[in-house]
């Protein structure tokens, strides 16, 4: 299986506007950071994990030429804002918990009605819970996470799981995520955010659930230079950056 990051970056992006910050000014390519998502490929069918304002632009870059389906982990637009732009796809499934299909729903109407406008997107929702479920020959196991208050879903994948926009995380879940070869985690910034992990609550993380490799997203200006961050990073921890294609 490829993952490739299409985003690695928080839900303004990475440079942010108005700012001169010295990871907003960076010329170096890893300090720029599109809208957190990841793109799975197995035997030429790709699967997509969230689907955020720049999806158009990340599609673009990757040359992907086919969805399979998309897999949402909630609502927020950082995550969905990219849903109209799926037109090129054809008629998509959608798998999220309930919450999240009825914000769809309510947000896009118009690909919902019974006489729809011509070239909407089109989408079948796919309800899912805590159970493990399949799309064709994918096997999924979501995790459940807190996003502050907010239910968030991470997702596991044989031995990769892909947890981002969480800092809480039940003791039960955690026998979810045993014997990974790569976890992929959210690390938003250096000090503390009330819904986000920082830095040091990531690296805890990382070492309870003990990976082979982990990398971090949904990163903004304020963890600092890549350049600078990785150096401070034990040996089998990375900060990922967009474009990151790595292999399981």
């Amino acid at each position: 299986m490829k993952i490739e990051f299409l985003g690695t970056g928080t839900s303004m992006g990475v440079p942010r506007m108005a700012c001169d910050c010295p990871v907003c000014i960076s010329k170096n390519s890893r300090n720029k950071r599109l809208r957190s998502s990841v793109l799975l490929t197995l035997n030429n069918e790709n699967i997509l994990i969230d689907c955020g304002p720049d999806f158009r632009q990340q599609m673009l870059r990757a040359g992907t030429k086919s969805l399979a389906a998309i897999l949402l982990t909630h609502e927020h637009y950082d995550h969905v804002g990219g849903l109209d732009d799926v037109r090129p796809f054809g008629q998509l499934n959608i798998y999220a918990e309930r919450r999240v299909l009825d914000a769809i729903q309510h947000n896009m109407p118009y690909s919902f009605a019974e006489k729809k406008y011509k070239g909407v997107p089109e989408f079948l929702l796919n309800e899912i819970t805590d159970k493990p479920f399949s799309v064709g020959n994918w096997h999924f196991q979501p995790i459940h996470l807190k996003h502050q208050n907010l239910p968030v879903f991470g997702y596991r994948i044989g031995n990769f799981a892909y947890l981002t926009d969480f800092n809480a995380i039940d003791e039960k879940e955690f026998e979810k995520l045993q014997n990974l070869e790569i976890l992929v985690i959210d690390a938003l910034r250096q000090r503390p955010h009330p819904s986000h992990n920082s830095l040091e609550e990531a690296l805890a993380f990382t070492t309870k659930i003990n990976a082979k490799r982990t990398y971090f997203t949904h990163i903004c200006h304020a963890m600092g230079l890549h350049e600078d961050v990785e150096k401070i990073l034990p040996k089998n921890v990375w900060l990922a950056y967009d474009g990151l294609e790595i292999f399981i």
